[in-house]
Protein backbone atom coordinates (compact mmCIF):
# COMPACT_ATOMS: atom_id res chain seq x y z
CA UNK A 1 0.00 0.00 0.00
CA UNK A 2 1.20 3.50 -0.63
CA UNK A 3 2.02 6.00 2.76
CA UNK A 4 3.16 8.97 3.92
CA UNK A 5 6.58 7.81 5.86
CA UNK A 6 7.86 10.46 8.27
CA UNK A 7 11.60 9.10 9.26
CA UNK A 8 13.16 12.46 10.52
CA UNK A 9 12.07 15.98 11.43
CA UNK A 10 11.68 18.77 9.16
CA UNK A 11 9.64 21.03 6.56
CA UNK A 12 7.01 18.55 4.25
CA UNK A 13 9.62 17.32 1.97
CA UNK A 14 10.48 14.80 4.69
CA UNK A 15 7.25 12.99 4.10
CA UNK A 16 8.60 10.10 1.77
CA UNK A 17 5.67 8.50 -0.63
CA UNK A 18 6.21 5.09 -0.23
CA UNK A 19 4.64 1.38 -0.55
CA UNK A 20 4.47 -0.62 2.26
CA UNK A 21 3.01 -3.58 3.49
CA UNK A 22 -0.62 -3.41 4.28
CA UNK A 23 -0.99 -3.91 8.27
CA UNK A 24 -2.46 -7.37 9.36
CA UNK A 25 -5.51 -6.53 12.06
CA UNK A 26 -5.22 -8.10 15.42
CA UNK A 27 -7.80 -10.22 17.38
CA UNK A 28 -9.36 -6.61 18.57
CA UNK A 29 -8.78 -4.48 15.38
CA UNK A 30 -10.13 -3.63 12.48
CA UNK A 31 -8.91 -3.08 9.06
CA UNK A 32 -9.93 0.16 7.10
CA UNK A 33 -9.08 1.64 4.12
CA UNK A 34 -9.38 4.63 3.92
CA UNK A 35 -11.26 6.83 1.72
CA UNK A 36 -10.14 10.10 3.21
CA UNK A 37 -8.41 12.30 5.61
CA UNK A 38 -7.35 15.39 7.19
CA UNK A 39 -4.98 17.73 8.30
CA UNK A 40 -3.96 19.16 11.94
CA UNK A 41 -1.52 20.81 13.58
CA UNK A 42 -0.69 18.17 15.44
CA UNK A 43 0.53 16.47 12.15
CA UNK A 44 2.62 19.84 11.63
CA UNK A 45 3.95 20.05 15.03
CA UNK A 46 4.80 16.33 14.54
CA UNK A 47 6.51 16.39 11.30
CA UNK A 48 9.18 19.81 12.69
CA UNK A 49 9.59 18.19 16.02
CA UNK A 50 7.97 21.73 17.30
CA UNK A 51 7.94 23.09 20.25
CA UNK A 52 11.68 21.54 21.07
CA UNK A 53 10.24 21.24 24.82
CA UNK A 54 8.19 18.53 23.30
CA UNK A 55 10.68 16.13 22.84
CA UNK A 56 12.12 16.10 26.08
CA UNK A 57 8.73 14.60 27.33
CA UNK A 58 8.67 10.87 28.36
CA UNK A 59 5.76 10.82 26.23
CA UNK A 60 7.09 13.35 23.44
CA UNK A 61 7.19 13.57 20.05
CA UNK A 62 10.84 11.81 20.14
CA UNK A 63 14.51 13.63 20.98
CA UNK A 64 16.08 12.61 17.52
CA UNK A 65 13.77 10.87 15.42
CA UNK A 66 10.29 11.11 15.30
CA UNK A 67 8.22 8.62 16.98
CA UNK A 68 5.13 8.63 14.61
CA UNK A 69 6.44 6.81 11.66
CA UNK A 70 2.78 7.94 9.58
CA UNK A 71 0.62 10.70 10.73
CA UNK A 72 -2.83 11.47 10.13
CA UNK A 73 -5.09 11.10 12.93
CA UNK A 74 -8.52 11.92 11.29
CA UNK A 75 -9.81 8.75 8.81
CA UNK A 76 -12.81 7.37 7.51
CA UNK A 77 -13.69 4.83 5.30
CA UNK A 78 -15.05 1.17 4.95
CA UNK A 79 -14.19 -2.18 6.81
CA UNK A 80 -12.00 -4.24 5.02
CA UNK A 81 -11.24 -7.13 7.39
CA UNK A 82 -11.66 -8.25 11.31
CA UNK A 83 -9.78 -9.08 13.96
CA UNK A 84 -11.64 -12.90 15.32
CA UNK A 85 -12.61 -10.49 18.66
CA UNK A 86 -14.86 -7.73 16.74
CA UNK A 87 -18.35 -8.45 17.30
CA UNK A 88 -19.41 -4.85 16.29
CA UNK A 89 -18.11 -4.48 12.69
CA UNK A 90 -18.01 -6.26 9.50
CA UNK A 91 -16.52 -5.36 5.89
CA UNK A 92 -18.10 -3.27 4.30
CA UNK A 93 -19.49 -1.04 7.08
CA UNK A 94 -18.76 2.84 6.65
CA UNK A 95 -16.44 4.17 9.79
CA UNK A 96 -14.74 6.76 11.32
CA UNK A 97 -12.22 7.45 13.99
CA UNK A 98 -9.55 9.44 15.84
CA UNK A 99 -6.35 7.91 15.97
CA UNK A 100 -2.99 9.18 17.24
CA UNK A 101 -1.18 8.09 13.85
CA UNK A 102 -1.72 6.29 10.80
CA UNK A 103 -3.98 8.36 8.57
CA UNK A 104 -1.92 9.01 6.05
CA UNK A 105 -2.13 5.86 4.31
CA UNK A 106 -4.20 3.34 1.97
CA UNK A 107 -5.28 1.22 4.85
CA UNK A 108 -4.97 1.56 8.70
CA UNK A 109 -5.66 -0.96 11.75
CA UNK A 110 -8.29 0.84 14.49
CA UNK A 111 -8.95 -0.73 17.81
CA UNK A 112 -12.76 -1.79 17.36
CA UNK A 113 -12.86 0.20 21.19
CA UNK A 114 -11.71 2.92 19.03
CA UNK A 115 -14.23 3.05 15.78
CA UNK A 116 -17.21 4.53 15.48
CA UNK A 117 -19.82 4.41 12.69
CA UNK A 118 -19.40 7.31 10.50
CA UNK A 119 -22.77 9.75 10.56
CA UNK A 120 -25.09 8.81 7.64
CA UNK A 121 -25.61 12.13 6.47
CA UNK A 122 -21.86 12.92 5.62
CA UNK A 123 -19.87 12.31 2.65
CA UNK A 124 -16.79 10.48 3.79
CA UNK A 125 -14.59 13.84 3.25
CA UNK A 126 -17.05 15.36 5.74
CA UNK A 127 -16.87 12.78 8.26
CA UNK A 128 -12.78 12.74 7.89
CA UNK A 129 -12.99 16.77 8.97
CA UNK A 130 -14.61 15.32 12.48
CA UNK A 131 -12.90 13.62 15.02
CA UNK A 132 -9.77 15.90 16.56
CA UNK A 133 -11.19 18.97 15.48
CA UNK A 134 -14.68 18.36 17.20
CA UNK A 135 -13.58 15.87 19.79
CA UNK A 136 -11.56 18.60 21.34
CA UNK A 137 -14.09 21.50 20.90
CA UNK A 138 -16.71 18.51 22.51
CA UNK A 139 -13.80 18.53 25.78
CA UNK A 140 -12.96 21.59 25.93
CA UNK A 141 -16.41 23.12 25.92
CA UNK A 142 -18.25 20.15 27.95
CA UNK A 143 -15.78 18.39 29.87
CA UNK A 144 -13.15 20.91 30.52
CA UNK A 145 -15.44 24.21 30.60
CA UNK A 146 -18.38 22.38 32.18
CA UNK A 147 -20.63 24.60 29.80
CA UNK A 148 -24.31 25.07 31.23
CA UNK A 149 -27.66 26.25 28.99
CA UNK A 150 -27.77 30.02 28.87
CA UNK A 151 -24.12 30.80 29.57
CA UNK A 152 -21.99 33.21 27.64
CA UNK A 153 -19.38 31.54 25.98
CA UNK A 154 -16.19 33.51 23.87
CA UNK A 155 -14.43 30.96 21.52
CA UNK A 156 -11.09 33.26 20.21
CA UNK A 157 -10.22 31.63 16.95
CA UNK A 158 -13.87 31.17 15.95
CA UNK A 159 -13.09 30.19 12.11
CA UNK A 160 -10.85 27.77 12.43
CA UNK A 161 -10.79 23.68 12.33
CA UNK A 162 -11.79 23.70 16.20
CA UNK A 163 -13.31 26.95 16.02
CA UNK A 164 -15.83 26.42 13.63
CA UNK A 165 -17.04 22.95 15.41
CA UNK A 166 -16.63 25.07 19.26
CA UNK A 167 -19.28 27.57 18.13
CA UNK A 168 -21.86 24.74 16.72
CA UNK A 169 -21.39 22.88 19.92
CA UNK A 170 -21.32 25.43 22.23
CA UNK A 171 -24.68 26.62 20.54
CA UNK A 172 -25.51 22.51 20.64
CA UNK A 173 -25.33 22.62 24.02
CA UNK A 174 -27.03 25.89 25.04
CA UNK A 175 -24.57 28.34 25.42
CA UNK A 176 -24.87 32.03 23.91
CA UNK A 177 -21.95 32.20 21.26
CA UNK A 178 -19.39 35.33 20.63
CA UNK A 179 -16.97 34.12 18.22
CA UNK A 180 -13.51 36.02 17.49
CA UNK A 181 -12.13 36.23 14.15
CA UNK A 182 -10.61 38.23 10.86
CA UNK A 183 -12.84 40.09 8.67
CA UNK A 184 -13.16 37.80 6.29
CA UNK A 185 -14.48 35.67 8.38
CA UNK A 186 -17.58 37.17 10.53
CA UNK A 187 -19.96 36.20 7.91
CA UNK A 188 -19.03 32.52 8.48
CA UNK A 189 -18.87 32.55 12.19
CA UNK A 190 -22.23 34.10 12.18
CA UNK A 191 -23.77 31.64 9.98
CA UNK A 192 -22.58 29.11 12.29
CA UNK A 193 -24.62 30.47 15.08
CA UNK A 194 -22.90 33.30 17.02
CA UNK A 195 -25.26 35.76 18.55
CA UNK A 196 -22.13 38.33 17.82
CA UNK A 197 -19.03 38.34 16.21
CA UNK A 198 -15.59 40.59 17.67
CA UNK A 199 -13.22 41.02 14.28
CA UNK A 200 -9.93 40.87 16.56
CA UNK A 201 -8.66 43.64 13.25
CA UNK A 202 -11.31 45.95 15.10
CA UNK A 203 -11.53 45.34 18.66
CA UNK A 204 -9.57 43.87 21.40
CA UNK A 205 -12.16 41.09 23.19
CA UNK A 206 -10.21 41.83 26.69
CA UNK A 207 -11.20 45.59 26.45
CA UNK A 208 -14.26 45.70 25.63
CA UNK A 209 -16.36 45.62 28.92
CA UNK A 210 -18.11 42.58 28.10
CA UNK A 211 -17.80 39.55 30.46
CA UNK A 212 -18.46 35.67 29.82
CA UNK A 213 -18.76 32.62 31.39
CA UNK A 214 -16.40 30.48 29.60
CA UNK A 215 -13.54 31.34 27.24
CA UNK A 216 -12.38 28.55 24.85
CA UNK A 217 -9.00 29.97 23.91
CA UNK A 218 -7.74 28.10 20.62
CA UNK A 219 -5.94 31.27 19.38
CA UNK A 220 -3.88 32.05 22.09
CA UNK A 221 -2.25 35.13 22.09
CA UNK A 222 -3.12 36.53 24.92
CA UNK A 223 -1.84 36.53 28.86
CA UNK A 224 -3.87 35.23 31.72
CA UNK A 225 -3.70 38.29 33.23
CA UNK A 226 -5.90 39.77 30.05
CA UNK A 227 -7.85 37.03 29.38
CA UNK A 228 -9.14 37.78 33.19
CA UNK A 229 -10.76 40.96 32.23
CA UNK A 230 -13.27 39.17 29.87
CA UNK A 231 -14.41 36.60 32.70
CA UNK A 232 -16.56 36.65 34.88
CA UNK A 233 -15.54 36.33 38.42
CA UNK A 234 -16.09 32.52 38.34
CA UNK A 235 -15.47 32.52 35.05
CA UNK A 236 -12.85 29.91 33.29
CA UNK A 237 -10.67 29.78 30.23
CA UNK A 238 -10.13 26.25 28.58
CA UNK A 239 -6.96 26.68 26.54
CA UNK A 240 -7.04 24.48 23.35
CA UNK A 241 -4.37 25.92 21.54
CA UNK A 242 -1.97 29.13 21.04
CA UNK A 243 0.67 30.74 18.76
CA UNK A 244 3.01 28.54 18.31
CA UNK A 245 7.20 28.63 18.30
CA UNK A 246 10.04 26.29 18.03
CA UNK A 247 11.55 26.17 21.25
CA UNK A 248 8.27 26.31 24.00
CA UNK A 249 5.49 28.00 22.69
CA UNK A 250 2.63 27.48 23.01
CA UNK A 251 3.26 24.93 26.56
CA UNK A 252 4.94 27.74 28.00
CA UNK A 253 2.42 29.94 27.81
CA UNK A 254 -0.64 27.04 28.37
CA UNK A 255 1.55 26.19 31.78
CA UNK A 256 1.60 29.59 33.00
CA UNK A 257 -2.13 30.46 32.60
CA UNK A 258 -2.96 27.34 34.14
CA UNK A 259 -0.63 27.75 36.84
CA UNK A 260 -1.59 31.77 37.98
CA UNK A 261 -5.07 30.19 37.71
CA UNK A 262 -4.44 29.16 41.45
CA UNK A 263 -4.31 31.96 42.83
CA UNK A 264 -7.83 33.68 41.92
CA UNK A 265 -11.79 32.41 41.17
CA UNK A 266 -11.50 32.21 37.76
CA UNK A 267 -9.92 29.19 36.28
CA UNK A 268 -7.57 27.99 33.47
CA UNK A 269 -7.11 24.27 32.36
CA UNK A 270 -6.13 22.69 29.27
CA UNK A 271 -8.37 20.64 26.65
CA UNK A 272 -6.06 17.74 26.24
CA UNK A 273 -7.83 15.61 23.33
CA UNK A 274 -4.21 13.62 22.83
CA UNK A 275 -5.01 12.05 26.13
CA UNK A 276 -8.30 11.31 25.93
CA UNK A 277 -9.72 7.70 26.72
CA UNK A 278 -13.37 8.27 25.76
CA UNK A 279 -12.73 9.18 21.59
CA UNK A 280 -15.26 6.47 20.74
CA UNK A 281 -17.74 7.87 22.92
CA UNK A 282 -17.75 11.57 22.02
CA UNK A 283 -17.52 10.40 18.48
CA UNK A 284 -20.88 9.03 18.81
CA UNK A 285 -22.19 11.88 20.49
CA UNK A 286 -20.81 14.33 18.03
CA UNK A 287 -22.59 11.98 15.15
CA UNK A 288 -26.34 13.02 17.05
CA UNK A 289 -25.61 16.54 16.73
CA UNK A 290 -24.36 16.03 13.20
CA UNK A 291 -27.64 13.87 12.05
CA UNK A 292 -29.80 16.06 13.73
CA UNK A 293 -28.47 18.75 11.54
CA UNK A 294 -26.48 20.68 14.82
CA UNK A 295 -23.46 20.20 13.58
CA UNK A 296 -21.84 20.11 10.18
CA UNK A 297 -18.54 20.30 9.12
CA UNK A 298 -17.17 23.89 7.78
CA UNK A 299 -14.38 22.19 4.64
CA UNK A 300 -11.72 25.12 3.25
CA UNK A 301 -9.78 23.20 0.63
CA UNK A 302 -9.47 19.50 -0.35
CA UNK A 303 -6.73 18.27 -1.50
CA UNK A 304 -5.76 14.34 -3.48
CA UNK A 305 -3.70 11.95 -1.07
CA UNK A 306 -0.20 12.70 -3.22
CA UNK A 307 -0.97 16.44 -1.94
CA UNK A 308 -0.39 16.07 1.49
CA UNK A 309 2.69 18.23 2.13
CA UNK A 310 1.15 21.01 0.28
CA UNK A 311 -2.44 20.64 2.30
CA UNK A 312 -0.19 20.79 5.27
CA UNK A 313 2.15 23.74 4.19
CA UNK A 314 -1.20 25.43 3.46
CA UNK A 315 -2.68 24.62 7.35
CA UNK A 316 0.88 25.68 8.83
CA UNK A 317 0.27 29.38 7.53
CA UNK A 318 -2.67 29.38 10.21
CA UNK A 319 -5.63 30.86 7.80
CA UNK A 320 -7.50 28.18 6.58
CA UNK A 321 -11.30 28.83 7.64
CA UNK A 322 -12.46 25.40 8.76
CA UNK A 323 -10.92 22.28 8.00
CA UNK A 324 -8.31 20.70 5.39
CA UNK A 325 -9.06 17.25 4.04
CA UNK A 326 -7.50 14.99 1.77
CA UNK A 327 -9.36 12.30 -0.36
CA UNK A 328 -7.24 9.08 -0.87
Amino acid sequence: MKAFVLRSYGPTDVLDLTDIDKPVPGDDEVLVRVVATSVNPYDWHNMRGEPYLARLMPDGLGLRTPKLSILGVDIAGNVEAVGKDVTEFHPGDEVFAMLLQGGFADYVCVRESELAPKPKNLSYEQAAAVPMAANTALIGLRDVGRLQPGQQVLINGASGGVGTFAVQIARALGGEVTGVCSTRNVDLVRSLGASDVIDYTRADFTRNGRRYDLLLDVAGGRSMSACRRALTRKGARVIVGGQSGRWIRPMGSMISAVALSGFTSQRAALADVVRCTENKQNLIALTEFIESGKITPVIDRRYPFEEIPAAISYLEKGHAPGKVVITV
